[in-house]
């Protein structure tokens, strides 16, 4: 009755190639997205804050005008908590979070690398976690 899962053989890479302008999407395809990633990849990471422990994304960032989203803005839902400086971005019909403007750089989009047409996450060899359980912004609550 169970099925058989394997290891995954791909290889381990420190850097994924990624195009000038990427293109990405939700898991349904309502939401579409470009990114321009002239520089590619920069600074990919996790986060262990309560959002994003939950939902496990790995991300990057862009300048808030270097993320477009190309359709499916009338299908985007936001949510906000805590400070509600943070806005997260995920479609309302599949549920993938796509993107953020983020909490510590409102001027900053960070975006779900796994929606980026052809790439996988999963092989990037090291991920960093960034400790937003003790967010910089809380410190003055302290």
């Amino acid at each position: 009755m169970g099925v058989n899962y394997t290891l995954s053989k791909k290889p381990l890479v420190e850097v994924i190639d990624v195009r000038p302008v990427h293109h990405g999407s939700c898991h349904c395809g309502s939401v579409t997205f470009s990114v321009k990633l002239p520089n590619g990849l920069v600074d990919p990471r996790r986060c262990n804050c309560s959002m994003c422990r939950r939902r496990g994304a790995i991300v990057a960032s862009v300048p808030l005008r270097d993320l477009e989203v190309v359709e499916g803005q009338n299908v985007l839902s936001i949510y906000q908590f805590n400070t509600r400086t943070a806005k997260h971005y995920f479609c309302s019909r599949c549920g993938i979070y796509t993107h953020h403007q983020r909490r510590s750089d409102p001027t900053l989009y960070a975006f779900n690398i796994a929606c980026l047409e052809g790439v996988d996450p999963f092989v990037l060899a090291k991920v960093p976690v960034y400790d937003g359980e003790d967010h910089p912004s809380d410190q003055n609550d302290r």
